[in-house]
């Protein structure tokens, strides 16, 4: 595989505005906002702190005796084994005629043997760390002033501490620009770093090569079933030595200290060893002070685009995990914007154009066998991984992702052929970095063939926001086309309503009990398969209107959604999350709330359209909450979007609140449990949504504002139309509203019950009172 051109959307600055190049100080608590930080070092992975360039990256533990950066690269998998797609096809329409019987534990045993692979244990086929840089300090005595800090506006840990009456100084950073990881140390007083550093990872196979200022670790994983990867890391010791000793590299009274890490895999078909020369390359010739500038200027490039605050608090002065403990007890505002800040950078840190998608840890994993492989699940978490990027403003970071959608496509199509008989491509509930798309294991979560479907709908969001049509027309279009020709295929008539619908499939993970007594995971026409089959086909009618494309194709679309099942809603009031009401819930406090894709993700549902949906996710909600639901990180971050969809801003912030209390690590890493990234993504996109919502046809602001935030401000929020959105309110209250138009679209906007509809000019900056008035 060779590594991909990909579209860059450029940055627009204009004057009066702020732009993406452009930082103005928001708040005097902007810097206790940007700052993560604890008065002692890590006492496991759950309270190191991450950087990362997007490819590469490093857990920082911030020993004073003993320091320990823990590595990974992107591109480190192994591959143990090879899925492999049944030939099913034949038997699907018996399976789907015992579904529409009510025969489902026919259907689901029929459907196992003849569309399930067997599923690989976890770690067969698994994101892996890179290994451990240690640094065993010489001088053990006591230590005092400590503290520990990721800084999120310059993408860099730095750990200081007094020792012996020296103070000593650790920066830590992440070049994109260089492709290095670098640290340094520095002491008040000369000679006085002293220390042994080496190389690990676990397991066996790793060849070390020592020799001079450098360290080599080098292998083929897993005995060649995976990647070869080559690290390489340069120590400098300015005033004092480096000698090799003890299998490791001895520094000497050194006045500074800088290590220079470098990695790079075969994952690509590059030769790993030319990788490292390329990349030491970069940096030979240039100093930590410009490699560090270098550095800022790109990252702030991005975190920059965005600036929000949300006022002070007395919590403020306290260590992160100090305030992690109150999140549940008081008024921390601050701490909405610290997340949102730490999301931002997450999403910044782990995906970057040119690089892999985000996987289930980001990028950021100490093992060789990761829970749950720390692979690309599709049945929601890689979604929730990039549902901040476009309205936070990384729209760059989310191309990543809309890239691995189309690489789907080569194994996707044999899917959709062998097991369904189907044109165009699909993928199930996960994949890894060989893009497999076979259904596998248990049926509860393996045959729910939406996968690719849903992914593809990022690609239309990402037009809507960008305005990127050049991307759309070389790319995305026959991407979506392919996804969407699949579900075309894949409808077919219930003979009792003559409507048409999916199967045989699930809601994802969860199960039902029949009338008959079985209890079942697969069915026909899932609630969720019928607002993902309505978002796919809408968003590619719409695409091809744009580009005037597919008129055949748009019609057959035109007319198999107005014979689509209507999703339904129980007598209860509910909405439905199986198509017959006789199918009872067996866990009424699941953790996926699928039926409520139609509400979010999706703009299926709003208040002006379709109210009795609305109410009837409300009803949703409050069932599963009343049983227990929303109690992993990621479903929690589910509800705080959810209830920003309602406009209900008090309880989108009591789920906030309870995914900090609850759900949130010391380092502020999200917690499934075990730590899983998406609940960051997720809740970062949630409290971005309380301010801005733009899915129902206009742009309206503060469409969900909590008491807790009665007085804010943010710039740089992104609207679908291309608008950039600047706010600022007081006691609850819209003050004024700037909006940047980049394209020259038609401006509806909309702020409690004002509303107002401006026809604009790309560049055009409008300036707005509280009644959406031009001041």
């Amino acid at each position: 595989m060779n590594r991909r051109f990909l579209y860059v959307i450029p940055v627009i600055i204009l004057l009066g505005f702020t732009s993406g190049c452009q930082k103005e100080k928001t708040s005097p608590n902007q810097s206790s906002q940007s700052h993560i930080w604890f008065d002692e070092p890590a006492g496991d992975w759950n309270e190191a702190l991450p950087i990362g360039n997007g490819r590469m990256g490093a857990m920082i533990f911030g020993g004073v005796n003993q320091e320990r950066l823990q590595l990974n690269e992107e591109s480190v998998w192994c591959m143990k084994g090879t899925y492999q797609d049944r030939q099913g096809a034949a038997y699907l329409p018996r399976i789907r005629e015992l579904l529409f019987a009510g025969k489902y534990g026919e259907a689901e045993q029929l459907a196992s043997q003849k569309l399930m692979d067997e599923r690989f244990p976890t770690g067969t086929r698994a994101y892996q760390t890179l290994g451990d840089l240690h640094i065993h300090y010489s001088d053990s005595s006591n230590y005092t002033n400590y503290r520990r800090s990721l800084q999120l506006d310059s993408a860099l840990v730095r750990v200081q501490y007094t020792k012996g009456g020296t103070n000593f100084i650790r920066e830590v950073f992440s070049s994109a620009v260089d492709d290095v990881i670098v640290f340094r140390e520095t002491a008040d007083e000369d000679g006085k770093i002293n220390c042994q550093l080496y190389l690990s990872r676990p397991g066996e196979g790793e060849e070390i090569l020592l020799a001079g200022d450098r360290i080599i670790m080098k292998q083929h994983i897993e005995n060649g079933q995976g990647v070869r990867y080559e690290t390489r890391l340069q120590v400098l010791a300015p005033g004092g030595s480096v000698e090799v000793g003890n299998n490791a590299l001895n520094v000497k009274d050194a006045n500074q200290m800088e290590i220079r890490i470098v990695a790079g895999t075969d994952y690509f078909g590059d030769d790993p060893e030319a990788l490292c020369n390329t990349y030491e390359s970069k940096g030979e010739n240039k100093s930590y002070e410009k490699i560090l500038a270098d550095h800022l200027k790109e990252y702030k490039g991005y975190f920059d685009s965005v600036a929000l605050d949300l006022g002070t608090s007395s919590l403020d002065s306290l260590p992160t995990d100090e305030r992690l403990l109150l999140a549940g007890e008081g008024q921390d505002p601050g701490m909405a914007e610290l997340y949102f800040n730490f999301g931002r950078y997450l999403l910044i840190s782990s995906s970057r154009p040119g690089n892999m998608p985000a996987n289930l840890q980001g990028i950021w994993n100490d093992r060789l066998s990761p829970p749950w492989n720390a692979d690309y699940h599709i049945n929601i978490n890689i979604q929730m991984n990039y549902w901040p990027a476009e309205i936070t403003n990384l729209s760059e970071c989310h191309l990543p992702f809309l890239h691995f959608i189309g690489d789907l496509r080569d194994n996707g199509r044999k899917t959709a052929r062998d097991l369904y008989d189907c044109r165009g491509f699909t993928a199930h509930h996960t994949t890894d970095a060989w893009h497999f798309t076979t259904a596998f294991g248990r049926l509860i979560y393996g045959l729910w063939p939406m996968g690719a479907a849903w992914a593809s709908t990022h690609i239309w969001e990402h037009y809507l926001f960008s305005g990127d049509r050049q991307f759309l027309e070389a790319y995305g279009y026959e991407v979506m086309r392919e996804a969407t020709l699949f579900l075309s295929d894949y409808l077919v008539e219930n003979p009792h309503t003559g409507k048409l619908v999916t199967g045989p499939s699930n809601s994802p993970e969860n199960r039902f009990s029949s009338p008959a007594g079985d209890t079942a995971s697969i069915s026909m026409g899932p609630a969720m398969d019928l607002q993902i089959v309505w978002h796919v086909f809408t968003g590619l009618i719409a695409a091809s209107e744009l580009l005037d494309r597919d008129h055949e194709f748009r019609a057959t679309l035109e007319d198999q959604l107005d014979r689509l099942a209507l999703v339904r809603i129980g007598s209860d009031g509910r909405i439905m999350e199986w198509s017959d009401e006789s199918l009872v819930e067996v866990d009424p406090g699941h953790r996926h709330m699928s039926h409520l894709y139609g509400l979010y993700p999706s703009n299926q549902y709003n208040w002006t359209d379709t109210p009795e949906y609305m109410e009837a996710a409300s009803k949703v909600l409050d069932h599963r909450l009343q049983h227990g639901g929303g109690h992993t990180g990621w479903s929690r971050a589910w509800m705080i979007n959810f209830y920003a969809r309602l406009k209900d801003g008090d309880q989108a912030y009591h789920h906030f609140q309870q995914l900090l209390a609850k759900s949130t690590l010391p380092n502020m890493f999200d917690n499934h449990p075990p730590f899983q990234i998406d609940g960051n993504f997720g809740g970062t996109a949630g409290i971005a949504e309380m301010l801005l919502q733009s899915h129902a046809g206009y742009v309206e602001l503060l469409p969900a504002l909590p008491t807790a935030w009665s007085t804010g401000i943010v710039k740089g929020l992104m609207a679908r139309g291309g608008f950039q959105v600047e706010m600022e309110w007081e006691n609850g209250i819209l003050t004024s509203a700037k909006v940047l138009s980049k394209h020259g679209n038609q401006l509806k906007i909309k702020y409690g019950d004002e509303t107002s509809s401006f026809e604009t000019n790309p560049g055009q900056v409008l300036v707005l009172d509280h009644q959406l008035k031009i001041n």
